[in-house]
């Protein structure tokens, strides 16, 4: 795990009275490698088991109340988890509907700059004022293609 990171959730962490302990960061630093957001199974693998299952499910309803992971239910009947947009940065996500994966997606600042506008004549359309936005584009992968 990247030591800012690392330093980052800690602080995150005792501000809300917990500790990073051994577990939370195995789990952060799985989620830091990963490319796009990863179920529980996904993460229990990826740390070859070196967390029990019940510990992992409770590190990440931990972190996710926390604050330093965000879950997504994509195409699945899985919840999947991946650091939060302040650590991560911005980023939106491409869905395959066949076999579930989602993947970080970056757009440049002109796309990122026009998908705000679009956001926010949505949002403005009815009423509301857009505080951000996330796209999940869905379709099928090239190994489901």
């Amino acid at each position: 795990m990247q030591p800012q990171i690392e330093a980052e959730v800690s602080e995150r962490l005792r501000g809300t009275g917990l500790r990073l302990t051994p577990g939370r960061r195995r789990v952060v630093a799985a989620l830091t490698d990963a490319g796009g957001p990863r179920t529980a199974a996904e993460i229990h693998a990826h740390l070859r088991r070196r967390i029990p299952l019940s510990s992992l499910y409770r590190s990440l309803a931990v972190l996710e109340e926390s604050g330093v992971l965000a879950s997504h239910h994509g195409s699945g009947p899985q919840r999947k988890y991946e650091l939060a947009e302040w650590l991560r940065g911005h980023h939106h996500h491409l869905v395959c509907l066949g076999c579930g994966r989602i993947e970080d997606v970056e757009l440049d600042d002109q796309a990122e700059r026009t998908l705000h506008g679009l956001a926010g004549e949505v949002a403005a359309g009815s009423g509301y004022a857009a505080s951000g936005h996330r796209l999940e584009i869905e379709g099928l992968c090239g190994g489901c293609g």
